[in-house]
């Protein structure tokens, strides 16, 4: 009789059974002695990811690979867990020093507020891990079936227009969920995020769990809660949370997201596959609503809700941060540098470490827009910090393309990408800035390097995900292209137009469809209301210079393993 062999959501799912590998730390320190040969599969595909570190790959991407994976090489990506993107002046000059002695000098934010650094070889992982708990960091539980970092709104405690500060609550949940063996083995990644701003600036509708602040009357005065809304993601299936009709009381806002974490942890039939086991396929596929989900829910936390209170959906604004800004702290302001595509040099972030040092009272930032923020910096010196971060290449005034630009890892380090991303950003937008100066409409230009979704083309105004196709006998990088896509008061996945083209015509068709909206606007109209008025085939001519046919878009080019997304 032949064996029957384990399929992949199976074999994960017994190794993730037989060994927590946050208890063996100890197997790192041998593997860094005996060298990266001695490694076993397990450990490269499966345990390290819960140490929020991941196999790098050799620069083809997915390509060079098979069974949707691409070729690893003996170097490690290491994410570095920062909740609610909050950084000390001297955990970002620790983060600088490993980018430069362990890293080759590279380190990206991503759009989970993290940092990752590259080129870690398995001879230094534990000096790494060893010198950022040292500084109260961590990279535990920043990658893995593991409850992700927990973000939150950057000016938390200085926006002058926010509900509240809830980064309290983040860090609370931050110490409750993550590295808590108690979730270490989720069916997949859990994402959470808690805000108390008013612009959503967390992007909590594309979370697995999203709290945002809202208000309701008492008898003594306001009180501030929380809305609630679970099972948002993007990645191949693009779902939009779904709103709770729960009025979330602060002290409940963590056993509320405990409770959700311990239904997604107990869903066995999301176990079954991994490319269907993130908590929207419940949704999606078996039948659960947003009426069935609460009484999960409050049966599980034994007590009810109260009944949700109207909330102020934000508008079509900038959620970067970029700029000189005044705080609710008189006298104080709080600088916001771009930093394009997420890539910062070591000397970038020293540089920002010792003005907040000098000039303010040593805390940063990191957003989900891949920036940089140094906070409560006096009046007086905010312009002085604004030119010198400048002058190190973190413009404080940017354009219009360098500020809606994001980019995920891309095949540069990730075995999962068809195409090159961080380069490929950069050049865009210079070329974007040349054919178009001046262009000042508030735009969200997402580059994503799959159809995974880590650079978050489904929420952009235009959103290009990465395909290969043929051009000349050889196969080249190229985008399809995705329009419409926003959070918010109008919030919708962008949708697929039936366009692609080669990368090195990108900037072409962006500079075709851009100057059809300068000239057919009306008047104070926006990207989103532009391209939602237009059909597909009208944008895809746009783009295209002329009348063509649609393009199917292509799928992923084989099962995912695991999504890498910061």
């Amino acid at each position: 009789m032949s064996e029957i062999k384990e399929t992949k959501a199976q074999r994960v799912e017994r190794l993730k059974r037989e060994k927590n590998a946050w208890e063996h730390f100890d197997e790192i320190r041998a593997f860094a002695r005996q060298g990266h040969n001695s490694i076993p599969p397990e450990w490269l595909g499966t345990y390290f990811r819960s140490w929020g570190v991941y196999t790098q790959g050799d620069g083809a991407g997915v390509v060079g690979g098979k069974n949707g994976e691409g070729k690893a090489t003996p170097f490690f990506m290491v994410r570095i867990r920062i909740p609610n993107g909050l950084l000390s002046s001297h955990q970002a000059r620790t983060i600088a020093d490993l980018a430069e002695r362990h890293a080759r000098g590279v380190a990206d934010i991503t759009v989970r507020q993290n940092v990752q650094l590259h080129w870690v070889t398995i001879e230094s992982l534990p000096e790494v891990l060893e010198t950022l708990w040292r500084v109260g960091l961590t990279t535990t539980g920043a990658c893995g079936d593991v409850a992700r970092n927990i973000t939150g709104c950057p000016l938390a405690g200085f926006d002058a227009h926010e509900y509240c500060d809830a980064s309290p609550l983040a860090l609370e949940l931050n110490g409750q969920l993550g590295g808590n063996a108690e979730f270490y083995n989720l069916p997949r990644k859990f994402k959470t995020s808690i805000t108390g701003c008013r612009s959503w600036c967390t992007y909590p509708e594309i979370n697995d769990v999203g709290l945002t602040a809202v208000t309701r009357k008492r008898l003594h005065g306001e009180e501030v809660g929380f809305s609630l809304r679970v099972a948002g993601g993007l990645s191949t299936d693009p779902h939009l949370g779904v709103r709770l009709n729960a009025f979330v009381r602060w002290e409940q806002a963590v056993p509320v997201v405990r409770g959700v974490a311990e239904l997604f942890r107990e869903s066995e039939v999301l176990r079954q596959n991994r490319e269907r086991a993130r908590l929207k396929f419940l949704f999606l596929q078996h039948g659960w609503t947003a009426e069935s989900f609460l009484a999960a829910l409050q049966e599980r936390l034994g007590f009810a809700l109260d009944p949700a209170e109207p909330e102020e959906l934000p508008s079509d604004i900038h959620r970067d941060h970029v700029g000189i800004h005044a705080q609710k702290q008189q006298g104080l302001s709080y600088i916001g540098a771009n930093v394009l595509r997420g890539r910062i040099t070591p000397e970038q972030v020293r540089t920002a470490a010792n003005l907040s040092d000098r000039y303010a009272d040593g805390h940063l930032r990191n957003t989900i827009m891949q920036n940089l923020l140094i906070v409560n910096v006096p009046n007086e010196h905010a312009h002085r910090v604004a030119g010198e971060l400048t002058a190190i290449g973190l413009p404080v005034r940017a354009s219009a393309f360098a500020r809606g630009t994001v980019a995920c890892t891309g095949s540069e380090f990730c075995k999962l990408a068809l195409t090159e991303t961080k380069g490929f950003a950069r050049w865009l937008t210079e070329e974007l800035d040349q054919r178009l100066p001046g262009f000042q409409e508030q735009l969200k230009l997402h580059i994503t390097g799959c159809p995974n979704s880590c650079g978050q083309h489904w929420i952009a105004d235009i959103g290009i995900e990465g395909k290969k196709i043929k051009q000349d006998g050889r196969m080249v990088d190229a985008y399809y292209f995705c329009v419409g896509g926003s959070v918010g008061e109008f919030g919708s996945i962008a949708r697929p137009v039936g366009y692609r083209c080669a990368a090195s015509d990108v900037p072409d068709a962006i500079d075709r469809l851009l100057r059809e909206f300068n000239e057919r606007r009306d008047s104070g109209e926006n990207l989103r209301r532009f391209f939602a008025r237009h059909s597909n085939e009208q944008i895809r001519g746009w783009l295209a210079g002329e009348l063509v046919d649609p393009v199917e878009r292509d799928a992923a080019p084989g099962p995912v393993p695991m999504g890498v997304e910061g």
